[in-house]
């Protein structure tokens, strides 16, 4: 059994991995309307002819995984057939005038295993660093990988403190940091808005600026930063550059929290950097929104 690695254009089909799920089927494009032949000569396009190779190679009983931006995985299938000939054209994404005959039409039929990774679909995983596909497998559309095995990546799926919002990448930053700003006490009890200073986003002298400028219980001021995915190094530099400025320019020692949508659990290099002083306090954040119909 060999393990692959699909790519799902999520950024650019939105709603692309929920079709993959619902359909037990992954898919790629070059429609053979536009002269990709699975048979023939190699072609001037490398990512066909790379691609092209993979689909003939790929058997079914393989393992497959479905890959997103930024080191995230969506589930773990198992291959049960292929509809990826030139006549089996079949396209998940609908004809429409950017793509006359549809995208995503080659199709891998998969079984997803239910028994790995989260249980609900709106949760994908955020792959730790010691569990990241190399660059040379990150590059095909589809390839195989052959730095993990099966076993070292169920185990990052099975793992709760990587499992991410499929949505972690949806640009709510601006949202979040208004809803810090009104209700600083769901972010830490005794969180209150600055009462001298602007809330949302501080001003400094190099003409940066802060998301959310607050005070806790001890009338200390802290600087929260708002990010969408998981934390960087220099997220936890741009923030204590903050906490510097800010000390500077009011003689206040300021705290620093860094908020993210990321996974839970953090790499050993952010720990490290994090504790680093002044430190930097960082938590994660989830989005929950519910709908109910007007009476």
């Amino acid at each position: 059994m060999r393990l692959w690695r699909v790519m799902c254009l999520e950024n650019k089909f939105p709603g692309m991995w929920q079709r993959w799920f619902r359909h037990q089927a992954v898919g790629l494009g070059w429609p053979p309307q536009d002269g990709y032949q699975l048979a023939g000569p190699r072609t001037t396009d490398k990512g066909w002819n790379r691609a092209r190779e993979a689909l003939k190679s790929i058997e079914v009983g393989d393992a497959i995984v479905v890959a997103l931006r930024d080191h995230r995985v969506g589930r773990l299938g198992y291959v049960t057939g292929k509809s990826v000939g030139d006549d089996e054209w079949s396209p998940l994404v609908p004809k429409n005038k950017d793509y006359p005959h549809g995208e995503m039409g080659r199709r891998i039929l998969v079984r997803w295993d239910l028994t790995v990774g989260p249980e609900s679909q709106d949760l994908v995983v955020a792959l730790p660093a010691a569990s990241r596909f190399n660059s040379g497998e990150l590059r095909p559309t589809l390839g195989q990988i052959r730095s993990h095995s099966i076993e070292d990546l169920v185990g990052a799926l099975n793992d709760p403190a990587n499992w991410v919002g499929l949505l972690t990448h949806f640009d709510y930053e601006r949202a979040l940091s208004g809803y810090i700003a009104a209700y600083p006490h769901r972010l830490e009890d005794g969180l209150l808005p600055h009462p001298i200073e602007r809330v949302r986003e501080r001003i400094f002298k190099d003409k940066t600026r802060s998301d959310v400028l607050l005070t806790d219980r001890n009338g200390l001021p802290v600087i929260v930063e708002c990010k969408q995915g998981n934390p960087t190094i220099d997220a936890i530099k741009q923030l204590r550059h903050y906490m510097g400025l800010l000390t500077e320019e009011t003689g206040q020692k300021a705290r620093g929290m860094l908020v993210h949508g990321g996974a839970k659990k953090l790499s050993p290099a952010i720990v490290v950097e994090a504790s680093r002083a002044p430190a930097v306090e960082i938590v994660q954040y989830a989005l929950h929104v519910d709908f109910s119909r007007s009476a």
